[in-house]
């Protein structure tokens, strides 16, 4: 009956009204329920097109330094642009289905890639416990949910942290390798050898964090690594 459809909706569009849905990246009403994205901006996110890419800026990155099968980001980071907004939501705003929900869209990009094809299992970075608590979930690992279910593959927290560490953001390029070099060990190996890892985060800046778990993940036996990440500092 015509009715129905009125009748079932509209305390939806009354809720909206006083508490509106927004996209997480440019901050404009969201008309669906399933995104926490705007088309707009799902169209207009800096993508990097590095998954296409054997050699592109993420893998230099790691040349001479680990052996890396493959390396790509999903999008440009840039201070104050709309990616930005998105890992601030993710990781201090307690969005976590934004970390999700990239990873479906990127893991349906990394299927169209010969580079990625061969993946075999999802490791994210892990947070020390302490971290874990205080944010309520690891953001890695939400991205790697969506991932996993994208690319139809199993992901575990194969990693742990083994001590807590002060914060990455203000330390220099050397301060950053320092801080992270042996704070990771490897808990699940059986969930790792003789397969091809993708370790995922959220961000690369200068890849120290990627390198110290890749270097955990290639002690397992037969193993090797893939990585990617949410967004990519410049």
């Amino acid at each position: 009956m015509p009715s129905e459809p009125i009748l079932t909706t509209w305390p939806e569009s009354l809720l909206s009204l006083f508490y509106p849905r927004l996209c997480l990246a440019c901050g404009q009403n969201l008309p669906s329920k399933a995104s926490s994205i705007c088309l707009s901006c799902n169209h207009q996110l800096p993508k990097t097109d590095f998954h296409l890419q054997a050699d592109n800026p993420f893998t230099e990155r790691f040349w001479g330094r680990i052996p890396l099968h493959a390396g790509a980001a999903c999008y440009h980071f840039s201070k104050s642009g709309r990616t930005q907004q998105l890992l601030h939501h993710l990781k201090y705003g307690g969005k976590r289905e934004v970390g999700v929900e990239i990873g479906k869209i990127y893991g349906a990009d990394l299927l169209q890639s010969p580079l990625f094809r061969t993946v075999a299992h999802i490791v994210p970075v892990p947070l020390h416990p302490r971290r874990k608590r205080q944010r309520g979930y690891n953001q890695a690992a939400a991205f790697a949910q969506g991932l996993s279910q994208a690319m139809k593959l199993p992901w575990s927290e194969a990693l742990i942290r083994t001590q807590h560490t002060s914060s990455q953001t203000s330390k220099t390029r050397m301060e950053r390798f320092a801080n992270v070099s042996q704070v990771f060990a490897l808990r699940d190996e059986s969930a790792v050898q003789g397969k091809l890892v993708l370790l995922v985060d959220d961000v690369m800046t200068t890849g120290a964090t990627l390198e110290a778990c890749a270097h955990c993940l290639l002690q397992a036996e037969g193993t090797s690594v893939a990585m990617c990440t949410i967004a990519i500092a410049n």
